[in-house]
């Protein structure tokens, strides 16, 4: 059975940083292509980033290029969103994904999404 346990959320103050967990269970990360998501309440959920697993490049939505990063580590088969320069925009829930390519991500498309995390809530306060 597959499980993405997300961890790494809170309250921070604009400008700040955080950094998201995933850890996953019955499934290998750097075999898998993974992603991040987040939702805001009554919006679609959207993509944020995503890290290949065929090539390990890594991809942006524009609104995050250059503040967040996507990192995983194989060993403690943990995947990583390091967040820099919170904006309240930011403030969503997040979630982890595994998903058959980056595309998924970038197009934010849901529906082809294999497995999600249970979601950490990031909040940013100005």
């Amino acid at each position: 059975q597959v499980q993405l346990v997300e961890s790494g959320g809170g309250l921070v103050q604009a400008g700040g940083s955080l950094r998201l967990s995933c850890t996953a269970s019955g499934l290998t990360l750097d075999a898998n292509t993974m992603g991040w998501f987040r939702q805001v309440a009554g919006k679609e959920r959207e993509g944020v980033s995503c890290i290949s697993s065929a090539t390990s490049r890594t991809y942006y939505a524009d609104s995050v290029k250059g503040r967040f990063t996507i990192s995983r580590d194989n060993a403690k088969n943990t995947l990583y969103l390091q967040m820099n320069s919170l904006k309240p925009e930011d403030t969503a829930m997040y979630y982890c994904a595994a998903v058959p390519f980056c595309g998924t991500v970038l197009n934010d498309d849901n529906a082809r999404v294999r497995y999600w995390g249970q979601g950490t809530q990031v909040t940013v306060s100005s």
